[in-house]
């Protein structure tokens, strides 16, 4: 069975964790990530939606930063939503990156709450590369990929903002798929396991 690790500082942790179990029917074992040495155990990651400063402290006085970085560089899958894209993305736009220092992982560049505060969320229906029907995804204060590098496949938009992105390990999404019942987005993900 394996062990798939969802980052458990802060954010939509509980609801991944149903997401993956749900989409991977009996077949994975959603792990709580907390402290050091955890992200090693585990065959894939999930980077919650969230406060991205305040996940982003957190990894610091955790001791996760470079284990989260090592386990991208070694090509452990990794799913990014909503405050996990703005965490793996290589730069903010417009923004002073005091407050939150993004990893580099992803050859993107990403615009914090490019929809509007909290009260602007919204739901819509996303064509996405991969799957055969419309994807109802929820945005709360949603970022958004503002400019994609060369290995950047782009997977869904809103208009002309980009929200779903994958490069090579790595999948990320500025919604929330583990508030929908819908699991294909995570069985999209499970199935980078197998590749």
């Amino acid at each position: 069975m394996a062990k798939i690790g969802v980052l458990a500082l802060q954010g939509d942790v509980s609801e991944h964790v149903l997401a993956l179990e749900r989409a991977g029917e009996g077949k994975i074992q959603a792990v709580l990530v907390r402290k050091s040495g955890q992200i090693e155990e585990c065959a894939a990651l999930v980077l919650p939606g969230g406060e991205s400063t305040t996940i982003c402290r957190q990894l610091e006085s955790s001791g996760l930063t470079e284990e989260l970085k090592a386990a991208a560089l070694s090509g452990k899958p990794i799913l990014a939503t909503c405050a996990g894209l703005v965490l793996i993305s290589q730069e903010i736009m417009g923004s002073s990156e005091a407050l939150v220092k993004p990893l580099g992982l992803m050859d993107i560049k990403i615009s914090r709450n490019a929809f509007g505060p909290q009260k602007e969320s919204f739901e819509a229906d996303l064509q996405v590369k991969g799957l055969d029907r419309p994807y109802r995804a929820v945005f709360i204060r949603a970022p958004a990929i503002g400019e994609v590098g060369r290995g950047v496949e782009v997977l869904a938009r809103v208009g002309d903002a980009v929200v779903a992105a994958r490069q090579g390990n790595l999948l990320a999404l500025a919604f929330h798929p583990e508030l929908t019942m819908d699991s294909r987005i995570h069985q999209i993900f499970l199935k980078m396991l197998e590749a």
